[in-house]
């Protein structure tokens, strides 16, 4: 049907299948549709992820605590396929209701502690090891600010123009114009952040860093959506130059192979460092 034909009912009803690329694990209601136990290592932190950019930021920071020789910060990174539904086990729902990539364990408290959602995470283990976040007040309140941009920002770069640009069963030109333009105003918000700052919030290299560049570094390096050429981000000089900064080190290209399928050689789970080398 073509959107400039649609009026929308009275009342919605969900179709199944009406959702493009990934109408087969979207749904309107919450919960578990199986029951199943998660797995559990012998590390003191398990995490259930997929390595998109929400996954890759989780274990980005987690090898970057191990680059530093905080060793309470090993762990487990067990798979969750979400195109099979993995997300909507017994087990993943009780650690994150919202059935979203990732979620974390620590097994290091008792009771252990559930983490969910990507920020929440972030901050959890800056502030657990006291380590990518700012000490003073104004510097941990940019940092902060930073993160919770990315947090509003990345919904409309990935559901926003990634679905429709990529992923949707048809190309609509509102839409994916609407997107466009807003994804280019966040890159340019970044660019002139950046043309202040070494890194996102400032001199220092932070959970804002780790929250951002694997969304919009990626969209730069033409690592998701190939959208690259179409949006003109060889143009924004600043973010390119932060983006080749962060890849090259070294716990960032460990934490990026994790939970990741559809590599050519994938790094399936992360078990001990070996896993990676």
């Amino acid at each position: 049907m073509s959107n400039s034909s649609y009026t929308p009912p009275k009342v919605w009803v969900w179709e199944k299948g009406n959702g493009g690329q990934f109408a087969n694990i979207n749904r309107p209601v919450s919960g578990s549709t199986h029951d199943k136990e998660l797995p559990v290592g012998e590390h003191p932190i398990q995490l259930y992820s997929l390595g998109t950019p929400n996954g890759v930021k989780v274990t980005i920071m987690l090898e970057e605590l191990l680059a530093k020789g905080i060793t309470a910060a090993e762990y487990n990174a067990h798979l969750i396929r979400i195109g099979e539904g993995d997300q909507f086990s017994s087990g993943f729902v009780d650690v994150n209701p919202n059935s979203k990539i990732p979620a974390l364990i620590d097994t290091s408290v008792n009771p252990p502690l559930r983490v969910f959602e990507s920020g929440s995470i972030l901050l959890y283990l800056a502030e657990k090891f006291d380590a990518f976040i700012p000490k003073d007040l104004a510097g941990r309140t940019e940092c902060l600010n930073w993160l919770f941009w990315q947090m509003g920002a990345g919904p409309i770069l990935g559901g926003g123009f990634g679905h429709f640009y990529a992923y949707a069963p048809e190309k609509y030109e509102y839409p994916i114009n609407r997107f466009a333009m807003e994804v280019k105003r966040q890159l340019d918000v970044l660019d002139k952040q950046l043309a202040k700052n070494t890194y996102i919030a400032g001199e220092d290299y932070t959970i804002a860093d780790m929250a951002i560049w694997p969304w919009y570094g990626a969209l730069v390096n033409n690592d998701v959506y190939e959208a690259a050429e179409f949006l003109d981000t060889q143009s924004y000089k600043n973010v390119q130059r932060w983006a080749a900064l962060i890849r090259e080190r070294p716990a960032v290209q460990r934490g990026r192979k994790v939970n990741r399928p559809w590599d050519e050689n994938p790094v399936l789970e992360r078990h001990s460092a070996s896993d990676l080398d």
